[in-house]
């Protein structure tokens, strides 16, 4: 995650930096770092920004599922832990899924796929816009 995504996102939650502190869990000297680029945005972060962007801008309402969009055959649905743990719509936010057949053992390795797949891409319109 870029620092813009990160102070755009956090500018959609209508957060201060205080406040996104407190709910990630970590201090405001680190928000203010990640918001600079002064420091690397770590993986859990990442996630949880994404995940509370999808969360509040309620685009699960308006998102269809995982496998309806890019047309997942029955059988790799079937074996996906999205399947398994009802996430279809936040497919992202977990590793070990079966996009495409592949198996993306690690966030950072997941997130080059991810945003490249039309599932994840609302989330980065988001990120990316900063009305």
């Amino acid at each position: 995650m870029e620092p813009r995504e990160f102070t755009n996102i956090r500018g959609k939650l209508n957060k201060t930096q205080k406040e996104i502190s407190q709910l990630l869990g970590t201090s405001i000297k680190a928000i203010h770092s990640y918001e600079q680029g002064w420091r690397t945005i770590p993986a859990h972060v990442e996630r949880q920004m994404f995940y509370l962007a999808f969360q509040r801008l309620e685009m699960s309402k308006k998102q269809k599922s995982c496998w309806q969009i890019t047309r997942c055959p029955r059988s790799r649905r079937d074996q996906c832990p999205a399947r398994e743990f009802k996430m279809y719509k936040l497919c992202w936010f977990i590793c070990g899924t079966l996009c495409q057949g592949i198996v993306h053992r690690t966030w950072k390795e997941k997130m080059v796929f991810c945003r490249k797949c039309p599932v994840f891409q609302p989330l980065l319109k988001v990120a990316s816009s900063h009305e």
